[in-house]
């Protein structure tokens, strides 16, 4: 588990290797990740934009941007959480993902919140080490 607060709002990443969905025979690597936000704050936001970094152990990054996370953009009233999970693939047994959220207040400003680095290992590293 990995966390990160940015203007009281706790954001904690929880991955996993899904072994059914990869070939590592075949460089492909599979890891399941949850994301869970949270609004410690006393004032209401919502999560508009996400920007991933996702980073292999070759070090060959993908970003990613989009509106909100998986087809919503959840509104969080003080105390409020969301949680989704969602999935990355690699051609790499290990790797790294980070990124921010843009969050908007119910004044209309807009912030990032930081989303941790958290690490991709499979139980393949040490094989591809070797």
């Amino acid at each position: 588990m990995y966390r990160a607060t940015t203007r009281q709002i706790q954001v904690t990443a929880t991955p996993r290797f899904v072994a059914e969905r990869s070939d590592p025979e075949q460089n492909r690597f599979f890891w399941a990740y949850t994301i869970e936000v949270v609004n410690l704050g006393r004032g209401t936001v919502q999560l508009k934009r996400r920007h991933w970094i996702i980073t292999d152990a070759r070090g060959h990054v993908e970003e990613v941007h989009g509106a909100g996370v998986v087809g919503e953009e959840p509104i969080l009233p003080p105390g409020g959480r969301f949680e989704y999970t969602s999935g990355v693939p690699l051609g790499t047994a290990t790797g790294i993902m980070s990124g921010s959220y843009d969050m908007v207040t119910d004044t209309g400003e807009t912030f990032p919140v930081e989303i941790p680095a958290f690490s991709l290992d499979s139980p393949h590293l040490r094989r591809i080490l070797n």
